[in-house]
């Protein structure tokens, strides 16, 4: 009976840990996107800043590859519903990318590496799989409304938000190491 109700305190804490993080996925980029309007930037302050990737990774870090991968594919999938943002044009790659950092910071969460490396992989994973992805549709595809240099512009775009996951993540990593222990 104890092992039943660890096994139900767990999957709540994930659960809760997945729905908060689509929740703020969804809801951040609303935030910069309504700065971008204010300031007359539109959705570029969105773009360089990647605010719908914080929580996706802590998603992952925190509650593993399952709810990582959850937030990542529900995330984008749920904000572009709502708001048309990322335009379904977008809305696949964006799933990809989003997913495999969902995925890959819940398989390292355990890792023995600080918290700083563990983003550098996760970071490299999700940008090499949406330049994948990108290339797989104009090459393999014939995706003509893209070309191979929308590969590096993804990357490149995003530079500043990188930039900001290196200064916030590794510190809201290891505060979350004490919910981690609620439910381990």
């Amino acid at each position: 009976m104890n092992d039943s109700m660890t096994l139900s305190k767990r999957s709540a804490a994930k659960a809760l840990i997945t729905a908060v993080s689509v929740a703020a996925a969804v809801a951040l980029p609303q935030l910069f996107h309504a700065i971008g309007s204010v300031s007359g930037t539109g959705p570029a302050v969105g773009t360089a800043l990647l605010p719908m990737h914080l929580p996706v990774i802590l998603a992952g870090l925190t509650g593993g590859p399952a709810a990582g991968i959850i937030a990542g594919l529900a995330s984008p999938l749920i904000s572009s519903l709502i708001s048309g943002m990322p335009a379904m044009a977008l809305l696949p790659f964006m799933m990809i990318e989003l997913s495999v950092y969902g995925a890959v910071s819940g398989l390292i969460s355990k890792a023995k590496l600080n918290s700083f490396a563990k983003l550098l992989i996760v970071q490299l994973s999700g940008r090499a799989a949406r330049a994948a992805a990108v290339l797989v549709s104009v090459y393999a595809l014939g995706n003509t409304a893209l070309t191979a240099a929308s590969a590096v512009e993804f990357i490149t775009a995003g530079l500043f938000g990188i930039i900001i996951q290196w200064a916030v993540i590794p510190l809201l990593a290891d505060r979350m190491e004490g919910i981690k222990k609620l439910y381990e």
